[in-house]
């Protein structure tokens, strides 16, 4: 089958793949849309990932589609569904399974390889998606899965004051769940100025460039901000956070870090303000909620898709980044 296939670290190419035989208890999925994520191009650049990598392998794990075939025992689908699918599997039998936290499984492995025509899941991976909400919104249920774990740890309180670093894809989907959690002000911290329009039109209310360090160490003595998100994963952003962030606040370190880079931090200015500093990983339990969310239509998706691209544009994307700082970016599968 076709596929965006990483062949080791800085070598993309559209290539073929072997269709895997549909086991028991499994799903085949026609793939429609996946998006491409951060945690992609740092697969591609040969980065630690929260998996080992064998090569060759399709990329991506963003997806939406409709169930071309079901293997045996699976009776909750039937060849047609529209469906998007949690790439994170937990064998629901260790420790950490049974008790509650299957993102630390320790038997845990990535079953969507989604830049490829077709993919075979276990059913319990699957979810239906309703005939309302578009397939290529639906390939968004992923990332906003993520999102809502994140933005459940940040706990955000009607009326409080709420900083986000970083408008990126990540960013887009976060700050609209800031705003509808309640949030009274919003001040968003982004290195490209040219995103402040848009800042402002997803609910923020202050609008601070990165590269101004002044200007974020100004608005903190004057505001005290009670939550704080990271949503890029660089120590310039990391550091952002951690001063804008006012006594007693939260903060979560969403975006995925480099693993070969550490972040120097006060922790004596992090002692006077009593922070709470928290990280997020994956979404355990989420991805229903996500797809209700994206079905009420409460998420402006036209702020977070910025394009769709083939998959030989996507492998070029992946060998020469130019647009995945605007926006997600889908890999429309034909």
């Amino acid at each position: 089958m076709k596929a965006v296939v990483l062949y080791g670290p800085g070598n993309v190419a559209v290539g073929d793949l072997p269709l895997k035989d549909l086991a028991a208890g499994e799903v085949r999925v026609k793939v429609a849309y996946c998006g491409i994520c951060g945690s992609d191009h740092h697969k591609v650049s040969g980065k630690k990932n929260t998996r080992p990598v064998t090569y060759p392998v399709a990329l991506g794990h963003e997806i939406s589609g409709v169930v071309a075939e079901v293997g045996e025992g699976v009776t909750e689908f039937k060849p047609g569904d529209r469906v998007t699918v949690d790439p994170n599997w937990g064998c629901g039998k260790c420790e950490f399974c049974k008790d509650g936290k299957k993102s630390f499984c320790k038997n845990s492995r990535g079953v969507v390889k989604g830049m490829a025509e077709y993919i075979n899941a276990p059913v319990e991976n699957v979810y239906h998606i309703p005939e309302k909400l578009s397939l290529r919104d639906a390939a968004l249920a992923e990332p906003l899965a993520c999102c809502l774990r994140g933005a459940d740890l940040l706990g955000v309180r009607h009326g409080e004051r709420v900083a986000l670093v970083g408008l990126g894809a990540i960013g887009t989907i976060m700050i609209q769940l800031i705003k509808s959690a309640g949030a009274g002000e919003i001040v968003v911290i982004e290195y490209d100025e040219t995103k402040e329009a848009l800042a402002k039109e997803l609910g923020a209310d202050v609008f601070i460039c990165s590269k101004d360090e002044e200007k974020i160490t100004e608005y903190a003595a004057k505001y005290n901000v009670d939550k704080v998100i990271e949503c890029v994963g660089n120590t310039g952003a990391q550091l952002s956070a951690l001063s804008v962030a006012g006594r007693g606040a939260t903060v979560v370190m969403f975006g995925v870090a480099d693993s070969a880079k550490t972040t120097p931090i006060s922790l004596y200015d992090a002692f006077i303000k009593e922070l709470t500093i928290k990280t997020s990983y994956v979404n355990p339990y989420t991805t229903e909620r996500a797809v209700r969310v994206l079905a009420s239509g409460m998420l402006d998706t036209s702020k977070i898709i910025h394009r769709e691209l083939t998959m030989e544009e996507a492998a070029e994307e992946f060998m020469n980044p130019q647009l995945s700082r605007f926006g997600k970016l889908l890999v429309k599968i034909d």
